[in-house]
């Protein structure tokens, strides 16, 4: 121990320490927060709640501003979008409510039905896209996910359509069955149209806390994923998982999943996410 070391009080340490946690935050990045926080604040401040707490709120903003572009739909004829996650994160619903979106600013959608391993994925996301006014392209159940999407993105190059937006499959007999899966699907997609797909996002559930952080580490050594969608932030999961992500993996998150409505899918800003993270 050096002498003189600056430490955070011990009352306000507990304090911030169960905030942290609370928010399923995570010890490792937690921990970070707090050396960091102990390293660039006085001693005054250390034990002053309002200084620790601004330290906290801007760090954390700093550490969910990616500086990432704003993904540019355009760059692409058609854009494809690759969704990617385990079962059950939400990628169906996050789907149908980005297709939505775009649908709504006048955009042509296509919608790929690529998880057919699961029988319910392509009903669901054919509800979706009759609800919501895009096209959908899907196979026979147990049919080669590569051949549906590379079946969607030529038909949406032959009939104009502007994104095309490919679901993949969450689950197999192995986690390495399905990270050479995808990679196949990657793979075949890029032979379907120059440039594809431009996006890659991954969906992760919020309520799963710190196997997020597990789930985004497998998924990017796998893939290259340029994005990120958080859902089920509805519910008691406050969603603090993305920050170690953010800290781990460093990529952008684009989308968070706040409900059920079409309308739930809001896009990511840092500032309000972090003051709804540290709400008292």
């Amino acid at each position: 121990m050096f002498a003189g070391k600056r430490e955070i009080d011990p009352g306000l340490l507990d304090e911030v320490e169960k905030v942290l946690l609370s928010a399923d935050i995570g010890v490792r990045t937690s921990q970070k927060l707090l050396e960091e926080m102990r390293l660039s604040l006085s001693r005054k401040e250390l034990s002053d709640a309002d200084s620790a707490w601004a330290f906290l709120r801007r760090r954390t903003t700093e550490l969910l501003s990616s500086g990432a572009p704003p993904v540019r739909w355009d760059q692409g004829h058609p854009f494809v979008l690759l969704i990617i996650g385990v079962n059950g994160s939400g990628k169906t619903t996050t789907i149908g409510k980005l297709a939505a979106k775009l649908v709504a600013q006048g955009k042509k959608v296509l919608v790929g039905a690529g998880d057919t391993f699961r029988a319910a994925a392509a009903e669901q996301l054919q509800i979706w896209a009759d609800r919501v006014g895009a096209a959908l392209v899907r196979g026979k159940e147990g049919a080669d996910p590569s051949s549906v999407l590379f079946d969607a993105v030529k038909r949406a190059r032959t009939e104009g359509f502007d994104v095309v937006i490919a679901d993949t499959a969450g689950r197999l007999h192995t986690k390495t069955d399905l990270m050479e899966e995808l990679q196949k699907v990657r793979r075949v997609i890029a032979k379907a149209a120059e440039g594809a797909p431009h996006e890659t996002w991954l969906v992760i559930d919020a309520t799963n806390g710190q196997n997020a952080i597990a789930q985004a580490q497998i998924f990017t050594q796998a893939m290259a994923v340029s994005g990120i969608v958080l859902t089920k932030l509805d519910g008691t999961a406050k969603g603090g998982v993305i920050l170690g992500i953010a800290d781990q993996v460093g990529i952008p998150v684009r989308f968070i999943g706040i409900g059920e409505r079409v309308d739930d899918l809001r896009e990511f800003n840092p500032e309000e996410f972090v003051e709804a993270l540290y709400e008292q």
